[in-house]
């Protein structure tokens, strides 16, 4: 019977639609989000610089503070989504998010300003924590990694392309042009929630419905352990890019690159090649084929950037990074999701965006600490040497669950 069975969850899975009009519209609604997110997040180091004459400690503190907000505020949404209605909490936090988005580019000061980052980051949290969920509980379970990968394209596209766009937009027009840009990205998501709005709540309804474990869905799940690990691998990649996020317009004014913007263009290229790959990957072979080739991927192009003096090399950096990047965050996100129960969904996600906007946030201040004490060059061979570390732990990971499952194997086999 089992073989029948296991023909037979097959077959299910395969029915069941991945692309279906709910998750098409939150994955664009997700790329929108952060598009508008990418587009002014690597432009404001300049900005801030510019405008306010801060020092490398400021300009990253305008990335921290984003960061961290949006980590606390993520840890409040989990908590509110088991009391309120989540997409009334989305439209709430698409709002917050709009509005301070509109008010950027009249803060007068760099406090106000501050203040302003932080209230994005409550916003943007709220938002990036319910709209994943929502388009977990409506992926097959079998095909997680498959529908992650292309959920999180959106992601990764929108923060390929997101700073080339800031960077060209700002260097063009300015920032009051690029942050009304950003707002259009943001309001735009508006009229795709309510067109996909029914659809979606009953997709998701009907799901909640057929789980076995409906009946606790508003009692707080238990703590999944096994999320730590992932997440502190989650944290090491967002390091990397907080450099690049932070710093890598400065660093192509230090060595006199003037399109640097491009690195982000060609970053999405590879990145929108390797997503597809990279799910059904991890779907077949697990996360430590996709992690520990890619981190390497990483590293590479790491050490590429920091000898970087003219556009060849930026663009072989470019496409390496994509490589690793595109591949990592999928598989990371994927696993931690199938390492948890539906109900845990929302911890998951949580997790994994509070632990990528902590690598951010400690970047940013890391990176730029040792930025100001060497060069942007020796900056990005310490992010190498992060990607080192993530490699190391990964292959380490691997062969202590291998021995693990082995043991239990033996005794399985004995019993």
């Amino acid at each position: 019977m089992q073989p029948e069975t296991e023909h037979s969850e097959r077959s299910e899975q395969t029915k069941t639609p991945l692309w279906t009009r709910p998750f098409i519209a939150l994955t664009a609604c997700f790329f929108l989000l952060f598009l508008s997110l990418q587009m002014l997040l690597s432009s404001f180091p300049a900005y801030v610089k510019d405008e306010f004459h801060a020092g490398n400690v400021q300009v990253s503190l305008v990335t921290s503070v984003f960061a961290l907000s949006a980590i606390v505020s993520r840890f409040a949404t989990a908590s509110l989504m088991r009391r309120f209605s989540r997409m009334k909490l989305l439209l709430v936090g698409l709002l917050i998010a709009a509005i301070t988005t509109a008010l950027y580019s009249a803060a007068g000061s760099y406090g106000a300003l501050l203040v302003l980052r932080i209230g994005y980051g409550i916003g943007f949290g709220m938002a990036s924590t319910i709209l994943p969920t929502l388009v977990s509980r409506i992926i097959p379970l079998r095909r997680m990694g498959e529908g992650i990968a292309y959920f999180g394209l959106s992601t990764s596209l929108a923060m390929s392309i997101g700073p080339s766009i800031g960077l060209n937009v700002m260097k063009q027009a300015g920032f009051t042009e690029l942050s009304m840009l950003g707002l259009i990205a943001s309001v735009v998501i508006f009229p795709i929630l309510w067109l996909s709005r029914s659809r979606q709540d009953a997709a998701s309804s009907a799901q909640r419905n057929g789980n076995h474990q409906s009946a606790q869905a508003a009692v707080k799940p238990p703590f999944n352990p096994k999320l730590l690990f992932p997440a502190m691998l989650n944290v090491f990649l967002s390091i990397t890019y907080s450099g690049l996020l932070s710093f890598l317009a400065l660093f192509g004014d230090d060595v006199h690159i003037e399109q640097v913007g491009l690195f982000f263009l060609f970053n999405a290229i590879t990145v929108i090649l390797v997503r597809p790959f990279s799910g059904r990957i991890f779907d077949r072979f697990g996360h430590a084929a996709v992690l520990i080739p890619s981190g390497l991927f990483v590293a590479a192009s790491m050490i590429v950037l920091s000898n970087t003096h003219a556009m060849p090399m930026l663009i072989v950096s470019a496409l390496l990074y994509g490589v690793g990047f595109g591949a990592i965050q999928p598989t990371l996100q994927a696993w931690m999701l199938r390492s948890s129960t539906p109900e845990q969904y929302g911890m998951a996600n949580s997790m994994f965006y509070n632990s990528t906007d902590f690598g951010v946030a400690i970047g940013a201040i890391l990176l730029g600490a040792i930025s100001a004490a060497t060069s942007y060059g020796v900056m990005y061979k310490y992010s190498a040497g992060v990607m080192g570390l993530f490699v190391v732990l990964g292959a380490l990971q691997y062969v202590l669950a291998s021995k693990r499952i082995k043991r239990t194997q033996a005794v399985a086999i004995e019993s």
